[in-house]
């Protein structure tokens, strides 16, 4: 079963937000309704990817929950419309404040690591992503952009 990030966020934002583990759970679910008995913990890197590339968010708290993040797109995969009556898991709302503090914390640590290490292809895609999440969240991420474009204009230099 082939999920994308997309398809991660969107059985994310069915329920507002998901504690990680019970997202692995629901992605289970959804392959066993498919005919494939996969355990939760094979979704882990398809979760994790999701986090890195920005689809989901890991917000902190205990437990840590997952929303939609800046730059999905959520679809709903097949059968996913069930998951809501299969799963005892509460509806969620996020407060876009929470949301965009901790977008806005990881997006600083990212963009530091990444100059940091002068990744450019990950400078590249923080980019891309600074826009899209200040369209999502009440966050003002031109300085650290600054930041991230100085860094490409000096290997540009090189």
């Amino acid at each position: 079963m082939d999920l994308s990030a997309d398809d991660l966020a969107g059985v994310v934002d069915l329920f507002g937000a998901l504690p990680p583990a019970t997202l692995r759970a629901a992605l289970a679910e959804l392959a066993f309704k498919r005919g494939a008995d996969r355990p939760p913990a094979e979704f882990e890197p398809a979760v994790e990817s999701a986090i890195e590339s920005y689809h989901l968010l890991r917000l902190p708290g205990d437990p840590p929950l997952l929303v939609a993040g800046p730059v999905a797109f959520p679809t709903l995969p097949e059968g996913a419309r069930d998951l809501p009556h299969i799963l005892d898991v509460p509806e969620r709302s996020i407060d876009p404040e929470r949301r965009g503090t901790a977008a806005e914390k990881r997006f600083r640590s990212d963009a530091s690591q990444a100059v940091a290490s002068n990744d450019h292809d990950r400078i590249e895609t923080l980019l891309d992503v600074s826009y899209e999440l200040e369209a999502w969240a009440p966050v003002d991420l031109a300085e650290t952009r600054d930041r991230l474009d100085d860094a490409l204009e000096g290997n540009n230099h090189d």
